[in-house]
């Protein structure tokens, strides 16, 4: 069966539509950050974020009996980080999904239509979420600093810190708060669990990574879909990724900054974990194995795939609805034990 034969006629539609984005090498991440701030740069990033504004609909995600709150977190180093909260609206105290939004850790922030859309989703079924935009490594989120790694990932601790220290400001039950996000924001969920794990810190009850971006170096003989899906995610096609986060990281192996360089050890001590991915991701192999790592190191873990769709597909809301609320759904009851 062709790769056109195996997708939803929906998504088809949505991958012809996507804006362009380079695939070219770069020699350094200066280099990336000029291209972000040039003029060109910055008509391209607006053109990204109207393009995201496109997946809110209010008739696919509903804001009736819910609310909305924001919260800047100011940080030791003297930079903020900034939180969004979207709950039912009641004083009940409930279960949270503190959520991490994707854009390969450079680009991307979480007050863009889908994300308010995705976050409306999953409120709905009668949780919290906090969404968090930290510092992305290349194009500013609402959070005007960029770093690379570890700032992101320091951010999303951070924030993970403050939402189970504020539990009862928030109505959020502290002891049933779980870590999720997509792509890169998958990437971030996953290191911010081994590193707590590593701490003794049992801030999350649960990891849930959408289609997260691992490996940092594609293709890769060892998950074929890397290279046989490689045209329908232009963060695979060059090195900008692993440039733009930190190649010193990268080439030291850290798995923190890519969990695809992970051993059992350091996922061993991990709380309960999903790892869901898209049939037609070129990350899709890499996140079976590790899948696949955690249940031999002991974690109790489960995957999904959701058949007939591309890379975070779930985060587009208007794409594909019932996609997107089962998703949401199935985030959301495990968020509530």
């Amino acid at each position: 069966m062709s790769l056109v034969e195996r997708m939803d006629p929906r998504v088809k539609a949505f991958v012809a539509g996507l804006p362009p984005t380079a695939t070219t090498d770069v020699a350094s991440r200066d280099e990336l950050l000029a291209e972000a701030a040039s003029e060109a740069g910055r008509a391209a990033l607006a053109v990204e974020a109207a393009f995201m504004e496109a997946g809110d609909d209010e008739a696919v995600a509903p804001p009736a009996g819910l609310r909305v709150a924001a919260y800047s977190v100011s940080q030791p180093a003297g930079h903020s980080i900034r939180l969004y909260l979207t709950r039912p609206d009641t004083d009940a105290i409930l279960p949270c999904v503190y959520y991490v939004h994707g854009g390969a850790m450079a680009y991307l922030s979480c007050t863009y239509g889908n994300y308010r859309a995705w976050a409306r989703l999953i409120a709905a079924r009668g949780v919290a979420v906090v969404m968090v935009d930290y510092r992305n490594c290349v194009a500013p989120s609402s959070v005007p600093e960029v770093a690379p790694y570890p700032a992101g990932l320091d951010d999303c601790a951070a924030g993970l810190e403050w939402v189970v220290a504020h539990a009862s400001e928030l109505k959020v039950d502290a002891s049933r708060v779980v870590v999720s996000g997509e792509s890169g924001g998958g990437n971030l969920t996953l290191a911010l669990g081994m590193r707590l794990a590593r701490e003794g810190r049992a801030l999350a009850a649960g990891l849930y990574a959408f289609c997260p971006f691992l490996a940092g170096a594609w293709p890769d003989d060892r998950y074929p879909s890397s290279s046989e899906l490689a045209e329908l995610l232009s963060d695979v096609n060059s090195n900008r990724g692993r440039v733009g986060y930190g190649i010193a990281a990268f080439e030291a192996r850290d798995p923190f900054a890519w969990p695809g360089f992970a051993t059992r050890d350091d996922v061993a001590d991990l709380p309960p974990t999903v790892v869901s991915v898209n049939e037609l991701d070129p990350l899709r192999d890499e996140d079976v194995a590790f899948y696949r790592l955690l249940l031999v190191a002991g974690v109790a873990a489960r995957g999904r795939i959701v058949l007939g769709t591309t890379h975070a597909i779930e985060q587009f809301p208007t794409v594909c609805p019932e996609i997107s609320r089962a998703s949401a759904a199935d985030l959301a009851e495990f968020a509530a034990g």
